[in-house]
């Protein structure tokens, strides 16, 4: 499970789910490209899990379940932006709620020592 543990390949799958959540936010009827995001949300779930179970050797586990809750409730919010959107119901909400918890889940991310530093 070692390959799975790496910043890289969990910043590369939320880089690409991102896009393809923007992409069914454009489109019409996103039924394939929200069946690939829902795949996306599996790998990025599998790989923040191996993160997070690496990042207990560092010390911080309350922050780094912090992070791992935050990234949960940013999937989960841009799960609900979608079937709102697709069921043609108002989601200017959940979107607004998508962006607040992947701010906190970012800031997080490159707060503690397994990330990125760019808060140093």
């Amino acid at each position: 499970m070692d390959f799975l543990a790496r910043t890289d390949l969990h910043i590369t799958t939320w880089v690409v789910a991102l896009i393809l959540f923007f992409v069914a936010l454009a489109i019409a009827k996103p039924k394939v490209v929200h069946m690939i995001l829902r795949l996306f949300y599996i790998l990025i779930i599998i790989s923040g899990v191996a993160l997070f179970i690496k990042g207990m050797d560092f010390g911080e586990g309350m922050l780094y379940g912090f992070k791992f809750l935050a990234g949960i409730l940013v999937i989960g919010m841009m799960e609900m932006t979608l079937v709102k959107k697709a069921k043609g119901k108002p989601y200017t909400t959940f979107l607004v709620l998508v962006f607040v918890f992947f701010l906190i889940a970012l800031f997080l991310g490159f707060k503690l020592p397994m990330g990125i530093n760019f808060l140093a």
